[in-house]
C-alpha cells in the first residue's frame, strides 16, 4: 500500500471524505451506531455478545440488499482488532485468495494480529476457490464473513455452511429508516448537520416508503436530493415531495380528498374480495393504480388473500395469483393491471375458506401452549448412521400398500389428539371434508 493509499483509508475510516457518497460516509463504525437488526444485535443476543467478547467464527450473512452486511463486518473486525479486507466472489480468483492468505500470515507473524475476509456474494464460490480458502478458516489463519441476498441453503457451498455460523439480517423498519435519515441529517461531521436542510413530512414518507428496508437506496436517494436543490433566500436546502419523488424515481402515491389512506384503501380492497364483491374490488383495485400505489404491493396482498380467505374452497386462486405477480414483473405496469384484475376478480368470484388459515393458527397455539411433542420413532427418518439401531422408522405402514392409499397409524405426537383443519362445506372443500370424514371414521 503506498502512502496516498493509506491516507486515503484514514481519511475513508474516519467518514471525513467529501468524494465518498452519503451511504459510505454515514457507515456506521461501532456496535452502538449501527441500525436495526435487534434479533441478533440487541443487547444480550448472541452475536452481539460474541463480538464483544472476541468469541467470532467464521460467519455468513444473508439478507436483502441495504441491511447492513458489510458494514457489520466492518464493525466485526474493528471490534476484535483484526485487519479487514474484502473482496467479491464474482472477480475475485484463486490468486486473489492465496495473495490474501499470504498476506494473513504475514500480518500474524510480524504484528501478531489477525485478518478478517468479507466475501461479497459469497454464494458464487466455485470448488476452486472453496478448496483455496477452507484450510485457513480452518486453521485460523482467516476469519472469513460472507455476505449474501440469496438463501445460503440452497446457494452456499455446503462445506463453507459446515463452517459458519449463518445470522439473517432483515430489511430495515420504518422506525430504522427515520433514524438513518435524522442522523445524516444531523451529523455535522459526515452528514448534512452544518447545512441547513429541511425534509418535509411528505417527502421523508417517500423516501422510507419506496426505500423498502434498504438504508443504502434511502441514503442516495436523500443525496440526490440536497445535491440538486438549491438554497433558499435563507439559506436552506428545502426538500419537497415532488423532489422526493424526482430522487428516487417512484412517483407519490396521492389518495383523494375523503381521507383514505393506504391502510384503509387495501383494507376495503381485502375486504370486497373476502366479501365476493368483484366490483367493489375493482373499485378499490382502480383507486389504488390510480393513485400511484405500488402494484406489486397489491399483488403480494392477492397472494395472501388467496390462500387466507380463498384457500381449499378454490385452491386455483392461489395459483391464479401468483401467476398474476408473475405477469406483472414481466409486464409490468400500465398492462399489469390487467392480470391484477383478473386475479381479482377471479378470488372475489371464488368459493371462500378459511379453513386452513385457521388450522395453522390452532396449531401454533397449542404448540406455544403445550411444547414440542416427541417424534413417534416409526415416523423417524432411518437413513442416516445409526438411527435403525435406535429403531427409527420400525413399524412405519406406507400407505400407498394400502387399498385407497390409506392405512390408520398415528402421525401425531403421543398424547395429542387435537383436530386443527376443519374443512367446509363450500367449494372443492366439500370434497377433502367428505374424504376426511370417511377416513376418520377408521381411526
Amino acid at each position: 500500500m503506498d502512502l496516498f493509499s493509506y491516507a486515503q483509508e484514514e481519511e475513508n475510516e474516519r467518514g471525513q471524505s467529501r468524494h465518498q457518497p452519503l451511504a459510505d460516509r454515514m457507515r456506521p463504525r461501532t456496535l452502538d451506531e449501527f441500525v436495526g437488526q435487534n434479533h441478533i444485535l440487541g443487547e444480550g443476543k448472541l452475536l452481539r455478545r460474541a463480538i464483544e467478547a472476541d468469541r467470532i467464527s467464521s460467519l455468513i450473512f444473508h439478507g436483502p440488499p441495504g441491511t447492513g452486511k458489510t458494514t457489520l463486518a466492518r464493525i466485526i473486525a474493528r471490534t476484535t482488532q483484526t485487519h479487514f479486507t474484502d473482496m467479491n466472489a464474482v472477480t475475485a480468483g484463486v490468486a486473489d485468495i492465496r495473495r490474501v492468505v499470504e498476506e494473513a500470515k504475514q500480518r500474524r507473524e510480524m504484528y501478531g494480529q489477525g485478518t478478517t475476509l468479507f466475501v461479497d456474494e459469497i454464494h458464487r464460490f466455485n470448488k476452486s476457490q472453496q478448496d483455496a480458502l477452507l484450510p485457513y478458516v480452518e486453521d485460523g489463519t482467516i476469519r472469513l464473513i460472507g455476505a449474501t441476498t440469496e438463501n445460503p441453503f440452497f446457494e452456499v457451498n455446503a462445506a463453507l455452511l459446515s463452517r459458519s455460523q449463518l445470522f439473517q439480517l432483515r430489511a430495515l423498519t420504518e422506525e430504522d429508516m427515520n433514524r438513518v435519515i435524522d442522523r445524516a441529517l444531523t451529523d455535522k461531521e459526515r452528514g448534512y448537520g452544518k447545512l441547513s436542510v429541511q425534509l418535509d413530512e411528505e417527502a421523508r414518507h417517500h423516501f422510507i416508503r419506496y426505500a423498502e428496508g434498504d438504508g443504502r437506496r434511502l441514503l442516495n436517494a436523500l443525496e440526490l436530493a440536497v445535491a440538486t436543490t438549491p438554497r433558499d433566500s435563507e439559506g436552506n436546502v428545502r426538500i419537497t415531495l415532488d423532489i422526493a419523488v424526482d430522487s428516487i424515481q417512484r412517483r407519490a402515491v396521492r389518495y383523494d380528498k375523503t381521507g383514505d389512506n393506504h391502510y384503509d384503501t387495501i383494507s376495503a380492497y381485502i375486504k370486497s374480495i373476502r366479501g365476493s364483491d368483484p366490483d367493489a374490488a375493482l373499485y378499490w383495485l382502480a383507486r389504488m393504480i390510480d393513485a400511484g400505489e405500488d402494484p406489486r404491493f397489491i399483488a403480494r396482498r392477492l397472494v395472501i388473500a388467496a390462500s387466507e380467505d380463498v384457500g381449499n374452497g378454490d385452491p386455483r386462486a392461489l395459483q391464479v395469483a401468483i401467476a398474476a405477480f408473475q405477469a406483472l414483473e414481466l409486464v409490468g405496469m400500465p398492462e399489469g393491471r390487467i392480470p391484477l384484475a383478473q386475479a381479482t376478480t377471479y378470488l372475489a368470484s371464488a368459493p371462500k375458506s378459511n379453513a386452513a388459515y385457521e388450522g395453522i393458527n390452532a396449531a401454533l397455539r397449542y404448540v406455544r401452549q403445550h411444547g414440542h411433542g416427541a417424534v413417534p420413532l416409526h415416523l423417524r427418518d432411518k437413513h442416516y448412521k445409526g438411527a435403525e439401531k435406535l429403531g427409527h422408522g420400525e413399524g412405519y405402514l406406507y400407505p400407498h400398500d394400502y387399498p385407497n392409499s390409506y392405512v390408520k397409524q398415528q402421525y401425531l405426537p403421543e398424547g395429542v389428539n387435537e383436530t386443527f383443519y376443519r374443512p367446509k362445506e363450500i367449494g372443492y372443500e366439500r370434497h377433502m371434508k367428505e374424504y376426511l370424514r370417511t377416513i376418520r371414521k377408521e381411526k
